[in-house]
């Protein structure tokens, strides 16, 4: 080991973007590849799979990283990357670096051909067999260590005009601390003129903070036509152990882009690590928000990263402060030790599709009534609401959101009449798991039914041990002329312990061996006589038979094998579900995938039509293949 390389470690903060391709749902390989850059210090911001171009060069713009890395397996990837570094150039983005790797999907001759094309790197699987992960991330680290914030930009006006790119180099500057003062100076200038209220998002880890951020920016959207500009830094935390941090809050936003109508550029999201262990919210956030206002976005939203009892770090920053939490938080006495109850304007209890989310309401409203000393209000009267941000159109949220807007129109946020309904409660009515809570164990309940079933498995076979040795017992006593009363009557006990379906397992057991122990089996499925060959013959003119039976003595062991694993066909079907293999049904894969359902299924049906076999297509692409047209931008295209 002593001859291998020193793992390269950056000088400067490295941000990545992490992504697979569009049409592409194969992620196991660019989460790898997120986790190592994580452990070699770099900021990743992981968008998922099936990202277009355009996703990707938005948020490298708004995150202002240093490089790109997409996974792509789909196929495409010649016009995939060739598109994204045109993109990135096109839109004044073109220092940031584009690595990728698909396996041997992608070939040498296109590797060379991507890399000329502007690539900075494509991994083929030789360079991991040469390099290892370890270094062939590394070198991708190395190439991106540079320092982005003193790359200021020729000028500081376009912030002010919400170019997004700008804005983006000043919060990077502003991280960095070296924004320069004159720009310092005109951003707090601009900043001040402007009544721009902030919303503060915090809570407990896991609680849905980052969804529910989501869901109340598609009803602001929505209900004002998209009228607004919004500003959204999502805090998270950076490892204590060697810096990195994954940025994972704009993986859960499905609102702030081109959807639904939606104009991409009216929001801006902006990923931010704390860069000090133990840190709720970075240093320079002030400063962040204030460069978020000058550039005249009309909404700034904070979201932290996942607190806990003791803080509220997040208070001085915001206008409006709003906490966020679940059901479970245990005795409502630990109400009492969480801080951000004394300062939350408002409190949202998400996922309240849980059980016992009405009792955990009712206990936290009367926790805000004491802590306000609002000994003469109602607990229904507090500001506290059900929400199931993971529910479509949760009407719980809307309630929500209507209450935020009202008290964000006082701070100064400018709306129109909106569009959406009024809604009357503050809590989800429609809110429903795909599991209900009283099934919520199911797969615990199977798992309890299938050891038990193994468990008396293992009883049975004890019991027919038991009973075999007894027999034999009684019948050596009987050859010696000695008496075998007591012998016979535990013989008798013990032939009583075992099942029925395991003495009829063991009963039939001859004749099945017999039955496939002929040259051929006969069977009938539908009225339909089907005859099967129980041999093949080898190269060498030797029989081999199709089904292999086991060859115990004991009927102990037989018996494990007959409930354990017994013969294909047969239950518990280890082997299969069906008793031989047909000739002619080999495992065939084919790509019928484009357009709708129908679509794909008559192409199916073309290119099985000559097959002998009947198949049934089960193998669909994921759903976000048929949800896309043939279009003419070229990562659609390569497709």
């Amino acid at each position: 080991m002593s001859g291998v390389a020193p793992l390269h470690k950056p000088a400067a903060p490295v941000r990545f973007i992490t992504a697979a391709s569009l049409f592409d749902g194969h992620d196991a390989a660019i989460n790898i590849m997120r986790r190592i850059l994580q452990a070699q210090g770099a900021e990743v911001i992981h968008l998922g799979h099936n990202r277009s171009v355009s996703e990707v060069v938005t948020a490298a713009i708004q995150e202002d990283v240093n490089g790109v890395a997409i996974s792509a397996y789909q196929g495409g990837h010649v016009e995939y990357f060739s598109y994204l570094v045109d993109l990135l150039a096109e839109r004044g983005a073109g220092h940031i670096k584009v690595f990728g790797g698909g396996g041997g999907v992608i070939v040498p001759d296109e590797i060379e051909l991507l890399h000329a094309k502007g690539v900075a790197r494509i991994f083929s699987p030789a360079d991991g067999q040469r390099l290892g992960l370890a270094h062939m991330i590394n070198s991708m680290v190395s190439a991106c260590d540079y320092a982005l914030a003193d790359r200021a930009p020729a000028s500081w006006d376009g912030l002010f005009a919400g170019e997004h790119g700008v804005l983006a180099r000043a919060i990077t500057a502003i991280e960095a601390g070296v924004l320069p003062r004159p720009a310092r100076a005109a951003i707090a200038e601009a900043a001040a003129a402007r009544t721009v209220p902030v919303l503060g998002i915090t809570g407990t880890g896991g609680s849905g903070k980052s969804s529910l951020t989501d869901e109340l920016i598609r009803r602001l959207r929505v209900d004002q036509q998209d009228k607004p500009r919004i500003a959204v830094l999502a805090v998270d935390p950076s490892r204590r152990r060697g810096g990195g941090a994954l940025l994972g809050d704009r993986i859960r936003m499905n609102s702030i882009g081109e959807s639904g109508g939606f104009d991409g550029g009216r929001v801006f999201f902006r990923s931010v690590a704390t860069r000090r262990p133990g840190a709720e919210v970075p240093d320079g956030l002030a400063d962040m928000i204030e460069a978020c206002k000058a550039a005249g976005n009309d909404l700034v939203v904070v979201e932290t990263p996942g607190i806990g009892q003791g803080d509220a770090a997040i208070v001085p920053f915001v206008d409006l402060a709003l906490y966020v939490m679940t059901p479970e938080f245990g005795a409502a006495s630990q109400l009492e030790k969480i801080d951000m109850l004394d300062f939350a304007d408002v409190v949202a209890i998400n996922k309240f599709e849980r059980r016992g989310a009405e009792d955990a309401r009712r206990d936290v409203a009367r926790q805000l009534v004491r802590n306000r000393e609002a000994f003469g209000a109602s607990w229904q009267d507090m500001p506290v609401f059900g929400t199931s941000a993971a529910t479509f159109n949760d009407d719980g949220v809307t309630a929500l959101y209507q209450h935020l807007r009202a008290e964000l129109v006082e701070r100064g946020l400018p709306v129109s009449e909106g569009t959406l309904r009024a809604v009357a409660g503050k809590v989800s009515t429609s809110a429903a798991t795909i599991v209900p809570a009283s099934r919520s164990r199911y797969l615990s309940d199977i798992a309890d039914t299938v050891r038990s079933y193994h468990r008396r498995t293992e009883e049975q076979v004890e019991a027919v041990r038991r009973h075999r040795q007894l027999v034999a017992a009684s019948k050596a006593l009987a050859a010696a002329d000695k008496p075998t009363g007591d012998v016979d009557s535990l013989a008798a006990a013990a032939e009583r312990q075992i099942d029925r379906d395991a003495a009829d397992l063991l009963t039939d057991w001859p004749a099945t061996v017999e039955r496939y122990s002929g040259d051929e089996m006969v069977f009938t499925v539908r009225d339909k006589e089907l005859r099967t060959q129980l041999t093949r013959e080898t190269l060498s003119g030797n029989k081999v038979r199709r089904v292999s039976l086991p060859r115990y003595d004991d009927e102990g062991s037989l018996l494990r094998f007959l409930r354990s694993e017994n013969l294909p066909g047969r239950f518990p079907f280890t082997a299969g579900v069906f008793p031989f293999k047909r000739d002619g049904e080999d495992p065939a894969r084919m790509f019928a995938g484009e357009g709708d359902a129908f679509r794909t299924n008559r192409r199916f049906k073309y290119l099985s039509a000559s097959a002998s076999a009947t198949r049934l297509s089960t193998a669909f692409d994921s759903v976000t293949l048929y949800g896309r047209d043939p279009d003419t931008p070229p990562d659609v295209y390569g497709k």
